[in-house]
């Protein structure tokens, strides 16, 4: 069958003369370029792929379409570091020139066999607009960095019976003495579902079967991306991507959603037992994320701090979107939680701390930083309705707000002048027990807003696009509170 053709479809191999350096200068100017978060030098940055602690480093590869603020012919960029904070950009690690990658190198993750870093990943076919085609397929990486592709690719051609061309983002572990792949999925008759393989070698692989997964996910979800599997003090856990969801009074209001299940995974029997689950963050930028074992064995997390289907302000300076920073994850009260890495502590400069008491009104706590990180414990006890205004100015601000009435807390954005992504919905919201007191920590980095409430609790990611004086912290409240705050300044890494 002839491969589906049309100008997006192009490699870096094909820019034009000066091209990729002119779209390098035209984001180097962009007001909203993050100081530390993870963001692509041009072009459109998605999935975190192939997360690694390996040979002394943290590698982070991502989905990048590199001629525009759309989704093209995606590659695996590639960064590195050796403490989760200073990153390096190294050579683009998978650039999709073979004919069973021919549409683009998509998501998948990494596993270290025998000292060598396993990339796993989907090669992406397209026969027409609408019928596609999937592969597996293996790049590896050898200590000195270099990345080659397994030249019996594809480990896995194409699609099991029963499933459309929609499979993809590999997940591979190791139980016993077998590996096991992950891919999600979607079945014929257009709904999601996540599949297996199984290898002796992570070489050869063969079809073991669709995982069954109680989740009561209504026949609207018509796609599971990202499956990713772990385990976090002897919990078993199962993150996934859904397409479709149907929207709740607090959850799935973004249109795709992530969410954890905490269960039982049956390798052999191919059930995950789900005790549990819930959505992973609340807030209006998140999707895709993957984990991987940290330097000392911790769970990190990194996600995609972006919507699909969104056009974002950025897209008219030919570059879209940023990774989260690095999470760590923890299982606390049978529940998820994330933290920031401890390592970020290294990108504080500047640091200004107070304390402020309040009867009602406002009050600012600071304006000043671009890129800042807030830590906060608020006494509250005899206030109703309280919070912090984030981007803080005259005429904008991101405003996180508590109510004790209906145990709820939320974020909104709707008072910025470069509004975006109305038809999802301007607020978003989760249940919260407010006690007598909330701690709320919070980074900001020009464009991004990463929120952490009761140590991780809930989490809500945002990206804004704010004017470049709106850069103050605000306390409100309608009766009486005390506000005990650390407000630091926070590095540029200019590497990036």
């Amino acid at each position: 069958m002839t491969k589906y053709t049309e100008p997006k479809y192009r490699t870096i191999h094909e820019a034009e003369a000066n091209e990729l350096e002119s779209l390098k200068e035209k984001v180097a100017a962009s007001l909203w370029k993050p100081a530390f978060h993870i963001h692509p030098e041009h072009g459109l940055l998605n999935d975190p792929n192939g997360l690694a602690y390996f040979n002394g480093a943290y590698h982070v590869f991502y989905q990048w379409f590199p001629f525009g603020a759309y989704h093209g012919m995606k590659h695996w960029a590639h960064v590195k570091s050796t403490n989760l904070v200073e990153w390096e950009r190294l050579p683009t690690a998978l650039v999709p020139t073979e004919d069973y990658e021919s549409h683009g190198a998509y998501s998948g993750a990494s596993m270290e066999v025998d000292g060598k870093l396993y990339l796993y990943y989907t090669g992406n076919i397209k026969f027409s607009a609408e019928e596609r085609s999937a592969n597996q397929c293996l790049a590896i990486m050898e200590k000195d960095g270099q990345v080659r592709k397994y030249d019996k690719n594809p480990i896995i051609k194409g699609v099991p019976a029963g499933f459309t061309g929609h499979v993809r983002d590999p997940k591979v572990f190791k139980k016993g003495n077998m590996y096991y792949m992950l891919l999600g999925a979607q079945r014929e008759d257009k709904t999601g579902a996540i599949i297996i393989y199984e290898s002796k070698d992570a070489l050869d692989w063969s079809f073991k079967g669709e995982l069954k997964l109680d989740l009561d996910l209504p026949e609207s979800c018509y796609m599971l991306e990202c499956p990713d599997y772990f385990e976090i003090q002897g919990q078993e856990i199962l993150v996934v991507s859904p397409q479709g969801l149907e929207a709740k009074k607090h959850d799935y209001q973004n249109l795709y959603n992530v969410i954890y299940a905490l269960g039982k995974l049956d390798i052999e029997n191919l059930t995950f037992d789900v005790t549990s689950y819930e959505e992973l963050d609340k807030g209006f930028d998140f999707y895709a994320p993957q984990t991987f074992e940290g330097k000392s064995n911790e769970r990190l997390m990194f996600g995609w701090a972006g919507m699909a289907e969104v056009e974002y302000p950025t897209d008219q300076e030919d570059w879209a979107h940023c990774l989260t920073l690095p999470r760590e994850l923890d299982i606390v009260n049978s529940r998820l939680i994330q933290k920031p890495a401890k390592e970020l502590k290294q990108l504080r400069s500047k640091s200004q701390s107070d304390v402020r008491t309040l009867d009602n009104g406002s009050t600012k706590l600071h304006s000043g930083f671009l890129s800042f990180e807030l830590e906060a414990s608020i006494e509250s006890s005899g206030a109703d309705s309280f919070g912090v205004e984030l981007f803080s100015s005259e005429t904008e601000g991101l405003v996180l707000a508590f109510d004790r009435s209906s145990q709820t807390v939320s974020l909104n954005r709707e008072n910025f002048h470069t509004s975006f992504d109305k038809e999802n919905g301007l607020v978003r919201s989760a249940e919260l027990s407010i006690g007598d007191s909330v701690k709320v920590q919070a980074f900001v980095d020009r464009s991004i807003a990463e929120i952490f409430i009761n140590d991780g609790e809930v989490v809500f990611t945002t990206r804004a696009f704010p004017m470049q004086q709106s850069t103050g912290v605000k306390l409100f409240t309608d009766k009486k509170l005390t506000c005990t705050y650390t407000i630091h300044q926070l590095k540029s890494n200019n590497s990036l």
